[in-house]
């Protein structure tokens, strides 16, 4: 009986820093598909010296829609979505594997170790982190959304016991970055809804965020990096709100 085809997928840009190690970690599957928009370091070059498949957009249309072009490229029956700062140690790898050759669902959930600056986040949100990765291809599709987009599998989703190594924000200037990034993206997303923002709630949804990370899912357990994590998504959530509704 002929195995199962396994194609990961990933959507990218600058990424000349950590695709090396991320395409390294995915010598397990059978196909993969990279999909850049617009990189000026040399991550498709990176990408195709690693025998993946290349395809380059002048556009970027959002994470969900970028995301699905990677989706409708792969050719395996099954595909595992993951980001060029995540990694696939070898005893997830075996157990994807397992999975695929004897499936028990649809769709698999992989929980994600976090780092933040430097240390693996215990607390605040941050774990656990379960997210939808893999999946039978002709049963998944992403959904639209330009941020915070997710896949969506018709049929049984389980979970998969081993997590998956998610090198996230590993300094000060990522952070600010990419919640500048985030915050600008979901800020436009609550626009196109009609949704309402300013200063006032801003300020309110800023400080609940806060509370609600540190306090509330016990963030200050994780020491200063708990504070500072906390910190940086409230502050998202302060920008994410104010420039929906302030005067451009």
């Amino acid at each position: 009986m002929t195995a199962p085809r396994l194609s990961a997928i990933l959507i990218v840009r600058d990424e000349a820093r950590d695709l090396p190690d991320c395409l390294a970690a995915l010598a397990f599957c059978d196909e993969i598909v990279v999909v850049d928009s617009g990189s000026r370091d040399g991550t498709p070059d990176i990408a195709r010296a690693a025998g993946a498949t290349v395809l380059e957009t002048p556009d970027f249309p959002g994470f969900g829609p970028q995301k699905q072009r990677a989706l409708d490229l792969a050719t395996g029956d099954w595909v595992l979505s993951v980001d060029a700062d995540e990694r696939i140690p070898p005893e997830l790898a075996a157990e994807i594997r397992a999975a695929i050759a004897a499936p028990t669902a649809d769709g698999y959930r992989i929980d994600r170790r976090s780092q933040f600056l430097g240390r693996v986040m215990r607390h605040g949100g941050w774990a656990p982190d379960r997210v939808l990765r893999l999946a039978r291809r002709a049963a998944a599709r992403f959904s639209p959304d330009i941020v915070h987009e997710s896949l969506i599998v018709d049929g049984r989703v389980a979970d998969l016991a081993s997590p998956m190594d998610h090198l996230s924000y590993r300094g000060i200037d990522e952070v600010l970055d990419k919640q500048r990034r985030y915050a600008l993206a979901s800020a436009e997303v609550r626009r196109r809804r009609g949704k309402r923002g300013g200063l006032g709630p801003a300020i309110g949804h800023g400080l609940f965020t806060f509370l609600k990370h540190y306090l509330l899912q016990a963030g200050f357990l994780d020491g200063a990096h708990g504070f500072v994590a906390a910190a940086a998504k409230a502050q998202e959530s302060f920008w994410r709100y104010l420039a929906v509704g302030w005067e451009r």
